[in-house]
């Protein structure tokens, strides 16, 4: 594993107490997903917030899956960040 991957699955666990290995089985378990599918996103997105015991409205949901699934999603942590935020 690289620094920059060390840090961010380090700066991960600090902010959500997600165990990194848990991110990477996930990551594994999608590598060939098919992201336009609404079915599919909507799985990971529930997922992803049990796993972070953070609960998800639906209209945020709505609105990540939307993104993912139109190809929309921002490339900057930042705004990536704000996404999950509201």
């Amino acid at each position: 594993m690289s620094e920059f991957q060390k840090n961010m699955f380090d700066q991960i666990q600090n902010n959500s107490s997600i165990n990194p290995e848990e991110i990477l089985k996930v990551a594994n378990s999608v590598q060939n997903a098919d992201f336009s599918d609404e079915k599919t996103v909507r799985k990971l997105v529930k997922q992803l917030a049990k796993m972070a015991d953070k609960p998800i409205s639906q209209a945020k949901e709505d609105k990540i899956v939307k993104s993912i699934t139109s190809n929309n999603m921002p490339t900057d942590m930042n705004t990536l960040s704000n996404i999950f935020k509201k």
